[in-house]
């Protein structure tokens, strides 16, 4: 979409809003509010997004009379406030929405916004690593649905889920999530059978109980011997279909899930493969002179392809946490890029005096590369900044930023990918980051752009302890 026809739509959706709210219409007048508030971030306007929920909010109080309908109403403005924070990766705050969504859903008393907000959760866990508690509520969800035979529902919510996943990139995620899903459709197809058979059951029943309430009537009683008959020859021919149905999809099934696993052990053995030859490769390349730029390159680009293949390959695997104390930690950070940073730039720390359970050594590691790149891009008399904030009681963020020209925002998350440019090892090789992103990954944290940081570029280490 164009950015003029964003900005078209975004004014329709406000316009459409008020409207709708003059006229008493007020659910559809919220949904408008909601969907250009989504056209108001889409463009990075947080500040205009949050200002017309803000506006829904008090038109709600304003024209609603109905306890049960203005809670309703307020779930539909705070779950979109829930998605913009997990869009900005705010968990704290994402987490006050929910719950001020569960208590506008128990006023409500609606038993769809109650599924409604467990698939929220669901989401909400997933999109901060909550992996665990994501799937808990998940599966409460599924059960609740399954169980009251809303089996579209389950299966619309499986696909937004394993969408939402392919569109994190989470490869775990959507293995995961499609697994239980093919699980969830074996099952939901044995109910439905067995529905099915019910329901010819009962239909078999009914006749037999008219039969016996016109006993005086031979020829009633022949005939509907004959409907019985035909019954039960339409219920063995369905349950033929049936299974042969039901034996196709598990054998569809089984080949997807032969077809999932053979992915993941071709992207196995492509870093192993990836990993022997930078093994390979090192010894001679050790022989020749590094003094050479181009020798240099490829000692560099080795290690890194070494690095990278192993931290793939161990990535569900825990690491080593040790409390660290921050101020001299973070001294020693600063202390070593002072001398490489351009005239007049001034370096700046804000920690706390207190000590965090790490893994020292990978946070070292990713800091000491943000401040190295901080350094060669902050602009003459620029200012590079490393601060540490608590989050909540097991939550921690690093930040380092430095003024000059912002990275672009179509580029920001090919930064964290490998090769996805080719281009003179002389110049760097594009590793750094995303070595960095898969080290914070394996602590179970991230490390991501701040989107709201306009006056350079700010990474966002993210640890949980």
């Amino acid at each position: 979409m164009q950015k003029g026809s964003v900005a078209g739509a975004r004014f329709s959706f406000i316009r459409a809003f008020e409207e709708y709210t003059r006229q008493g219409q007020l659910k559809v007048g919220m949904e408008c509010a909601t969907r250009g508030a989504a056209l108001y971030y889409k463009d990075n306007y947080w500040k205009e997004a949050f200002d017309l929920l803000r506006r829904a909010d008090a038109e709600i109080d304003a024209r609603s009379k109905n306890a049960k309908e203005k809670a309703a109403l307020h779930y539909i403005i705070t779950k979109e406030r829930l998605a913009m924070y997990i869009k900005l990766r705010k968990s704290d705050s994402a987490k006050d929405q929910l719950g001020l969504m569960e208590t506008q859903v128990t006023y409500a008393a609606d038993e769809e916004l109650k599924n409604d907000l467990l698939y929220n959760k669901a989401v909400y866990h997933y999109s901060f690593g909550q992996n665990a508690q994501g799937n808990e509520v998940f599966k409460e969800m599924a059960g609740k649905l399954t169980a009251s035979k809303q089996y579209d529902k389950v299966d619309e919510v499986y696909k937004t889920l394993i969408a939402n996943a392919r569109r994190s990139g989470n490869a775990n995620m959507v293995a995961q999530s499609y697994s239980n899903y093919l699980a969830w459709k074996d099952s939901v197809n044995t109910l439905k059978h067995a529905d099915e058979i019910g329901a010819l059951k009962k239909q078999i029943s009914d006749n037999e109980a008219k039969i016996d309430d016109q006993a005086s009537s031979l020829t009633a009683r022949q005939a509907i011997i004959v409907g019985l008959c035909i019954l039960a020859v339409a219920l063995a021919a369905g349950l033929v279909l049936g299974g042969i149905v039901l034996m196709r999809f598990i054998l569809l099934t089984r080949k997807q899930k032969k077809l999932i696993n053979l992915a993941n052990e071709n992207n196995a053995l492509k870093a192993k493969f990836i990993s022997n030859i930078s093994a390979q490769l090192n010894p001679t390349l050790h022989k020749l002179d590094a003094k050479i730029p181009e020798v240099k390159a490829l000692l560099d680009f080795s290690e890194h392809i070494a690095t990278l293949s192993d931290l793939e390959n161990t990535i569900d695997q825990g690491v080593e946490t040790a409390d660290v104390q921050l101020t001299p930690f973070c001294n020693e950070l600063v202390d070593a890029i002072k001398s490489k940073v351009n005239p007049g730039v001034v370096v700046k720390t804000n920690v706390p005096a207190l000590s965090v359970n790490m893994n020292k050594e990978y946070v070292q590691h990713i800091l000491q590369h943000l401040l190295a790149n901080a350094a060669i891009y902050a602009p003459k008399d620029g200012t590079i900044w490393l601060e540490y904030k608590k989050r909540g009681a097991h939550v921690h963020q690093f930040l380092v930023s430095n003024t000059g020209e912002p990275i672009p925002e179509d580029k920001r998350d090919d930064v964290f990918k490998p090769f996805t440019e080719v281009k003179d090892f002389t110049e760097g090789d594009g590793l750094g980051l995303p070595i960095c992103k898969q080290m914070a990954i394996k602590m179970k944290g991230d490390l991501d752009i701040d989107p709201e940081f306009t006056k350079g570029t700010r990474f966002v280490l993210l640890l949980h302890s």
